[in-house]
């Protein structure tokens, strides 16, 4: 069972009809207690960052912490891989999970912002063994919307070039994030949810 938390703001409909494709049952709530005893959690994020201070203020922002220190594999989308940084220049009053070194900021480049369409993922050297990534190509095609990105800091496992170099995919034992949307990703998204989700049932076989 993945459970996908619900703060309002989420694209939670395309992320839950991707699950059910592959043939995995999904829950939607914004129950901190279930989001506590989850199986799996995924957070798809869509909108402006300060969306996620319900996160905080619903008591889930804790929930998630405690599933995390547990070993609840988690995966960010989009507004949630950002979230599991410091925070965002998008609303610096709003504070993300700090799961990962710096803060997101608007794009700086002469190119049309958003970024949004298809564009290539590179794995990087901490990527070379990523759980999210087997199988999926490297150079792979992927579905991207959003006009603040990430650092490439430790932890990264995949980035793309948009006029900089961003942070396309982070990991860390059991916490995962995508700033595309895998979800609208064609086969190599699905790829990578059904990664997660072979993922989360090795966990819960130990």
């Amino acid at each position: 069972m993945i459970t996908l938390i619900d703060y309002k703001a989420g694209n939670l409909t395309s992320v839950r009809k991707a699950f059910a494709y592959l043939g995995v049952e999904s829950e939607v709530t914004d129950d901190p207690e279930r989001v506590r005893d989850a199986q799996a959690l995924v957070l798809p994020g869509v909108g402006h960052f300060c969306t996620t201070e319900r996160l905080a203020t619903s008591g889930v922002r804790d929930a998630v912490r405690e599933a995390i220190g547990r070993g609840t594999p988690f995966l960010g989308i989009c507004v949630g891989m950002q979230w599991q940084f410091a925070g965002s220049t998008e609303s610096p009053e709003t504070a993300g999970l700090g799961l990962f070194e710096g803060a997101c900021e608007r794009f700086q480049t002469s190119l049309k912002v958003p970024h949004v369409g298809w564009n290539q993922i590179g794995r990087t050297q901490e990527g070379a063994e990523s759980r999210l990534l087997e199988g999926v190509p490297d150079e792979s095609f992927v579905y991207f919307t959003h006009s603040y990105r990430a650092p490439v800091v430790a932890g990264v496992a995949a980035v793309t070039s948009y006029g900089e170099t961003f942070a396309a995919c982070v990991e860390r034992e059991n916490v995962f994030g995508t700033q595309f949307h895998p979800e609208k990703s064609g086969d190599m998204g699905l790829r990578m949810l059904k990664n997660f989700c072979d993922y989360a049932a090795e966990r819960r076989a130990r």
